[in-house]
């Protein structure tokens, strides 16, 4: 594998996404993310909570940066929700 292929193989399965389908677009034009998706009751935030939304944006991030370019546009989708992430994001 390709030091890009192994990178990416990591992160799906650090965050248990590696029985994920592959896509050759990572977001769809019509998949919209909005503010109204995140938490609002104390259950949505508890469970947030836990989930490790910003590493994993951490790590797209850095495989848009150094290794996979056409990630940007998701990448810059999922990075406005870093405050307050819902389980649609």
């Amino acid at each position: 594998m390709a030091p890009t292929t192994d990178y990416v193989e990591k992160v799906l399965d650090r965050f248990n996404t590696s029985n994920t389908k592959p896509m050759s677009t990572p977001l769809e034009k019509h998949f919209k993310l909005y503010v109204d998706q995140c938490p609002k009751t104390n259950v949505e935030v508890k469970y947030m909570s836990k989930v490790p939304y910003a590493s994993a944006v951490g790590c797209l991030m850095y495989a848009m940066v150094c290794t996979r370019p056409n990630l940007t546009h998701v990448v810059s989708q999922v990075c406005k929700f870093m405050l307050d992430p819902g389980k649609r994001h």
